[in-house]
């Protein structure tokens, strides 16, 4: 699969991000897939690392009912919880955009290419070739990134301190 490039300069490019100043620079949009999902409206899907098991539960049932619902859901899908949520997406038909905080994976596993195949998978970076692994600085600035796409943001769980912290208060403040 060979990324597709869209620029700042790209009529194509993102309003949200252009009108917002909680992502700084602007970055290049590197993907593959159908990006023809950045136009469904979206939800955010965060949840910090450590989660108590009552929240475990309530969003793995809120990821069926988006699944169901045929919600598309934009995460970097990174966390424990995060990447169950991505699981049980898949098992379904509904639009997915996946984010990872490093540039697009080279080999994605058969389940995304399936998925990318049948229009309902997009994955996005906002992150040249070189940023091979994730970092806590480009987890943040992923974070950001989806949450500045998104239409509306769920926390499934804010470790208090943790990076969704953050981001919940960059939010609040934007």
């Amino acid at each position: 699969m060979t990324p597709s490039v869209i620029t700042p300069t790209d009529s194509r490019y993102p309003a949200r991000l252009r009108l917002t100043n909680i992502v700084d620079p602007l970055p290049d949009l590197v993907f593959n897939g159908n990006w023809e999902l950045m136009n469904l409206p979206k939800t955010a899907l965060f949840c910090s690392t450590r989660c108590p098991g009552s929240a475990i539960l309530r969003t793995y049932d809120q990821a069926a009912q988006w699944r169901d619902d045929n919600r598309c859901i934009i995460s970097g899908f990174h966390s424990p919880v995060e990447k169950e949520c991505l699981r049980i997406l898949m098992r379904g038909s509904s639009p997915i955009i996946l984010c990872p905080a490093r540039a697009l994976p080279k080999r994605p596993p058969p389940d995304w290419k399936t998925a990318i195949s049948e229009g309902r998978l997009l994955i996005l970076s906002g992150f040249p070739e070189k940023a091979k692994r994730m970092t806590m600085e480009l987890g943040a600035r992923r974070n950001s990134l989806v949450a500045t796409l998104a239409d509306e943001v769920f926390f499934a769980h804010i470790t208090p301190g943790g990076q969704s912290e953050r981001l919940q208060k960059l939010l609040e403040n934007a």
